[in-house]
């Protein structure tokens, strides 16, 4: 029996149509603010890019001559067609995050750009602590709330094994403070990041579950003036398609010099154990 996808796409879809009428897209602003700061750290002037993302509101007049692809399971994307491709938080919704990587790759030129901006593990920590114990208190159960994101450790490996080179990830965190857990939860309302997984509850939750949940998230991440925080950590993914101009790795037993010459430092051999 094959087990469901983590996501229901067409729930997502619901949802970032209906944000999309009355968006909060601080978070989705600040991310294309950093990517656009990358990107001009990088020696190079790309003329034929393409954005992946569900808001493409957020990037009109930043970057000319740009290709808008909307989230798609099969992207809209041509072999070759771009020399820089950004996938902009929509890759941690993905049911085949490497299938995904793999369809920008193929849509890159030679030695074209690849970066993928998601949100990582440590993001909304604290509402899904609260939710859990506050529904463990009120029904002796749990259910699929929010989205389990992944790990940076875990998510740089995607970009190897779609075959991009010179991979890096790395991750920024950001803390927002809100009034209390029903303004945060209108806010993921209004970003189109509310529960769309395919195990969630099919009804709604009562208030008892949503009462101590708020009652616990403001014991236990408390701000000042009586407000909360709310973590959201960001993970970028950057990576090249293969060119032979690229640098690479040197074949293992290739140096032409010793490691204890370049640092003058005389070689022993360690004693045994016994």
């Amino acid at each position: 029996m094959t087990a469901p996808p983590l996501t229901d796409t067409a729930a997502l879809a619901r949802q970032r149509a209906r944000a999309a009428r009355a968006p909060a897209l601080f978070l989705h602003e600040m991310i294309a603010d950093e990517l656009q700061d990358r990107l001009a750290e990088v020696n190079r002037t790309f003329t034929e890019p393409a954005i992946v993302t569900a808001f493409p509101q957020v990037w009109q007049g930043r970057m000319p001559q740009v290709r808008m692809v909307a989230e798609a399971e099969v992207l809209d994307l041509a072999p070759e067609s771009h020399d820089l491709v950004l996938h902009v938080l929509g890759l941690h919704w993905a049911n085949d995050p490497v299938g995904q990587i793999i369809q920008c790759a193929r849509a890159l030129r030679p030695d074209g750009l690849f970066i993928a901006a998601l949100f990582g593990g440590q993001t909304l920590h604290e509402l899904r602590a609260a939710l859990a114990q506050a529904e463990s208190d009120v029904t002796g159960g749990l259910s699929p709330r929010v989205l389990p994101m992944g790990e940076i450790r875990d998510l740089g490996g995607l970009l190897q094994r779609a075959g991009l080179a010179l991979p890096v990830a790395d991750s920024q965190t950001q803390r927002v403070s809100y009034r209390d857990a029903f303004h945060l939860m209108r806010d993921l309302r209004a970003m189109g990041e509310t529960n769309a997984l395919s195990a969630r509850l099919r009804r709604f939750t009562g208030r008892a579950v949503m009462g101590r949940a708020a009652a616990l998230y403001a014991d236990h991440f408390p701000e000042p003036e009586g407000r909360i925080r709310a973590t959201f950590e960001t993970v970028f993914l950057t990576g090249w398609k293969p060119h032979d101009s690229q640098q690479k790795p040197l074949r293992p037993g290739s140096a032409a010099a010793r490691l204890a010459d370049a640092l003058n430092a005389r070689e022993g051999i360690l004693p045994q154990g016994d």
